[in-house]
């Protein structure tokens, strides 16, 4: 049983505290905000996998041809190569193993430049999400504000919708700052 299960209870118990304690005039406002779909439908995400795309396309192009040319003389090695002295053959198929091998280093330091600069774009992505929440939610005067693990909510307490929308007026493309602390 992990953690967050074992504390439901006690975190159940501790907003019905919070709301006995707030008094009888005093309303507790919860919202509850679905993380995931932000980060599918904002514009800033989307803009940064778009840029990402544009940076990496001349070495994907690059891989594409590399692969391309590959297949090309492997293939004519295969037809070829019956007809071939043997010495050239060898030196043909030793030289298509050799680009073979390069062509593989390639492709594996292009899918990890790929995978930390998506890594590194999505946390600032989810860093500024983080921080349109908080600020979404203080200007509405929410007390609380339950991202991922609840398991059902009214509609009314659903702030995703207002939180995409306040995405929608900023612009796209963030800034180069590093990924920080939230601030509180």
């Amino acid at each position: 049983m992990s953690t967050f299960t074992r504390s439901l209870p006690l975190l159940a118990l501790c907003l019905c505290g919070l709301a006995v304690a707030q008094g009888a005039n005093a309303q507790t406002k919860i919202g509850v905000v679905n993380f995931q779909q932000l980060l599918q439908e904002a514009p800033q995400t989307k803009s940064a996998m778009q840029s990402l795309e544009t940076e990496f396309a001349p070495r994907r192009r690059e891989l594409l041809s590399m692969q391309s040319d590959l297949k090309s003389k492997a293939a004519n090695l295969q037809k070829n190569g019956p007809m071939m002295a043997d010495a050239a053959r060898i030196k043909a198929e030793s030289a298509l193993r050799d680009e073979q091998s390069v062509f593989q280093a390639k492709a594996h330091s292009f899918q990890n430049d790929v995978s930390a600069q998506r890594n590194e774009e999505l946390g600032k992505v989810q860093h500024f999400l983080l921080q349109e929440i908080q600020a979404y939610s203080k200007s509405k005067g929410y007390d609380i504000v339950f991202g991922d693990g609840v398991f059902f909510a009214k509609e009314s307490y659903d702030i995703t919708p207002g939180v995409l929308a306040l995405l929608m007026t900023k612009p796209a493309k963030l800034s180069s700052a590093p990924a920080g602390a939230v601030k509180k």
